[in-house]
């Protein structure tokens, strides 16, 4: 059974190659969006301990799953359980066209206007990808990619059919 993960710049495709991989292989699909943040304004991050319980509890819970996001640290917990990653290392103005197009994500937003509203503040965050030196960072990424033992693959582009 496969244990994939994958991860990149918000807009690069993680959530869309995740729920393909998932419907073609009738595997588990956790984005670390739904546990990552406390449900306040502004969202602050819920302490690394609950996400990481989350996390074992849908590891121990499904025998084969895709867990994506942009958290290095919360990858983190679930690399020694994980079989492949797939690193999206896609240029900037590719996410932000990305991000632009995407359909509403009701499982994150109340509604696509709310989902639209948050477009500028979010092209700034894909923006500073390559600068920043946060755990949603492409440095946070690559050290990530480059330390993995297992399966590994890298795409540069818009990810083709799998």
């Amino acid at each position: 059974m496969k244990k994939i993960l994958i991860f990149g710049n918000s807009g690069s495709g993680k959530s869309t190659l995740a729920k393909k991989l998932c419907a073609d292989e009738q595997l588990a699909h956790l984005d670390l969006d739904v546990l990552a943040w406390e449900p306040t304004s502004p969202p602050e991050r819920k302490a690394l301990s609950e996400s990481e319980k989350a996390i074992s509890h849908f590891i121990q819970s499904n025998p084969g799953w895709v867990i994506e996001g942009c958290y290095a640290d919360l990858l983190e917990i679930a690399v020694p359980f994980s079989y492949e990653i797939i690193f999206l290392n896609l240029p900037v103005d590719t996410c932000v066209d990305n991000a632009r197009h995407r359909p509403w994500e009701p499982h994150k937003y109340e509604t696509k206007e709310a989902q639209d509203g948050n477009m500028e503040m979010l092209i700034e965050w894909i923006r500073q990808y390559a600068d920043r030196t946060d755990t949603f960072s492409q440095a946070a990424h690559t050290t990530l990619y480059e330390r993995y033992s297992g399966k590994k693959v890298m795409f540069t582009n818009n990810h083709p059919n799998l």
